[in-house]
């Protein structure tokens, strides 16, 4: 059975800033993002909506680019990276360790905490 990476916020943020090319995938709600995102440009695709963006998954997160997959602390990002590799055959796939609760701890201060 295939797992996902985890990374830290801290490497995250090493590699946003050395420019290197990942997708990152938020799975929280649309009211978390507006609480807190990062300053980054991300792919919205909360679970609870999953109806409506699962049969366009293929053309919403590259295959060939590393996806980073992260919501609130890092739970629902799990679930949502196990089922992106096992399910739909991913295999670049890491999840933001903590998630967005860390990077604001660890990586960006200024990214509120809820």
């Amino acid at each position: 059975m295939a797992t996902p990476t985890s990374i830290s916020a801290s490497e995250l943020k090493r590699r946003l800033d050395a420019e290197e090319t990942l997708q990152l995938v938020d799975v929280r709600e649309a009211m978390e993002l507006d609480l807190a995102r990062l300053h980054q440009p991300v792919t919205h695709l909360p679970l609870s909506q999953s109806e409506t963006w699962i049969e366009q998954i293929s053309s919403l997160i590259n295959r060939d680019v590393p996806v980073v997959v992260l919501c609130h602390a890092g739970i629902r990002s799990w679930q949502f990276a196990c089922w992106l590799m096992e399910a739909q055959g991913y295999e670049q796939v890491l999840n933001l360790q903590g998630g967005i609760d860390a990077w604001s701890v660890s990586a960006d201060p200024s990214v509120p905490r809820y």
